[in-house]
């Protein structure tokens, strides 16, 4: 009798494609776990070699960025987000409060003429390091400070930064602002790009408002810059 092996195929490619499934799944799973999104891969600098790139977060990137604009040596600041898990994310997902970014500022400059030190002085002297709920009138993770390395030697010098500023009983405290490894950038909306300088007025408002320079003066004895 003639045995019927239509079915046969059909077996193999269905189980073929469970295994393959599964695999697909088991890899995705893998991926996931090692925090292999875009979002999460460790920040890669692309810059000339006399230049290097810092990242701060410290709430609002309009007020950071007219911060370090001031600083000699500095060459760019770019406003944007960083440290989340979320790819390419826009302003209104990251004011959600859910992709795990921070505002933040990328900022390029020629270690010749400004060492990360110096960076590092900035950025304190301009945020409120004891706030663990945002910055002054921004409210929330996104708005959170942080100090986002690229690579060892970045972090030796911010961790031993803080350590100065936690030992020091005239400075700020307790100091809540993390320290963890640069992931990758994205750059913000171009409005959001040198904010301060296309709207001087409406940003004039917002940071009177939001008593950021009251309490600067308040934790540092000053209203910021340090440049």
């Amino acid at each position: 009798m003639k045995q019927n092996t239509t079915n046969t195929p059909r077996r193999h490619t269905v189980a073929g494609r469970c295994l393959l499934a599964t695999l697909l799944l088991c890899v995705g799973l893998t991926a996931a776990a090692a925090g292999d999104s875009p979002a999460e891969r460790p920040f890669e600098p692309d810059v000339a070699d006399d230049r290097a790139v810092a990242i701060f977060a410290g709430g609002c990137f309009w007020c950071v960025e007219e911060a370090f604009d001031k600083v000699d040596g500095v060459v760019s600041t770019t406003s944007g987000y960083t440290g989340g898990h979320v790819d390419d994310p826009s302003y209104e997902q990251v004011s959600q409060e859910n992709t795990g970014h921070a505002e933040a500022l990328k900022v390029v400059y020629r270690p010749e003429t400004v060492d990360y030190d110096s960076l590092l002085e900035t950025f304190w002297h301009n945020i409120d390091p004891t706030d663990d709920g945002g910055q002054f009138c921004d409210r929330g993770d996104s708005y959170r400070s942080e100090i986002f390395v690229v690579d060892d030697a970045q972090r030796k010098a911010a961790e031993a930064s803080k350590r100065a500023l936690q030992n020091d009983p005239d400075a700020p405290s307790p100091i809540v602002t993390e320290i963890t490894a640069a992931t990758t950038f994205y750059p913000a909306e171009a409005y959001h790009q040198n904010y301060h300088e296309k709207n001087p007025l409406r940003y004039k408002f917002y940071k009177a408002s939001c008593r950021r320079e009251a309490v600067l003066e308040e934790r540092w004895g000053e209203t910021g810059s340090h440049d």
